[in-house]
């Protein structure tokens, strides 16, 4: 897949405004301060495609990214913004909205920043997708803020924390120095395969 061939397409603040699912879907979940925009701007080439902030819980919509005929998906960051009480109920209502729908789910990444242990929420969301039997691989963000050796071992602990096996893949980026970026493509793109071989997208 060309992820230089990338572009934006819109943006939906209500579950029921979210288009039919025509096309395999990669989505990207996670807490409002994980670097989720960064990671998908490195992942597509682009410096200022997804919008990057330093105020957490920037992204407050569904944004939908068309990578070569593929649909990147920037779910709203949960668990930490400073905003409405009612805002955090809509965001919500948002992403399980999206979720409950009938969708072609190539894969959903779930990013986690490697410099913390997992947060309830964080654990939540792992245990949803688990049970869903939804597709999934583990972004671990901020990489680069930690030694090698300091990161081989948050990673082990993160995972057994999780509780997640070696079927899923769990990788440990950098946005900033680009630490794992082309493995966490080689993981979407895996995904996709193994979606296409198997019919997981429907017709």
């Amino acid at each position: 897949m060309n992820y230089h061939n990338a572009s934006f397409l819109a943006s939906y603040g209500t579950a029921g405004q979210l288009p039919a699912s025509t096309r395999p879907e990669v989505s990207f979940a996670g807490r409002s301060n994980v670097g989720k925009s960064s990671l998908l701007n490195k992942l597509m080439y682009r410096k200022g495609l997804a919008k990057v902030s330093s105020t957490p819980g920037k992204t407050t919509t569904v944004n939908f990214f068309d990578v070569d005929g593929v649909h990147f998906i920037d779910l709203p960051g949960y668990g930490f913004a400073k905003v409405s009480q009612s805002e955090k109920a809509r965001w919500s209502k948002l992403i399980d909205g999206y979720f409950n729908q009938d969708r072609k789910f190539a894969l959903v990444v779930s990013l986690i920043d490697i410099r913390h242990d997992p947060s309830a929420l964080d654990c939540a969301m792992v245990e949803f997708l688990q049970e869903s039997g939804l597709p999934f691989a583990i972004a671990l963000t901020k990489a680069d803020k930690l030694s090698k050796q300091q990161a081989n071992r948050q990673k082990a602990v993160i995972k057994k924390k999780l509780g997640v096996g070696a079927d899923v893949p769990m990788v440990a980026t950098s946005s900033e120095k680009g630490t794992g970026i082309d493995d966490l493509r080689q993981v979407i793109n895996a995904a996709l395969s193994a979606g296409a071989r198997y019919s997981h997208f429907g017709k």
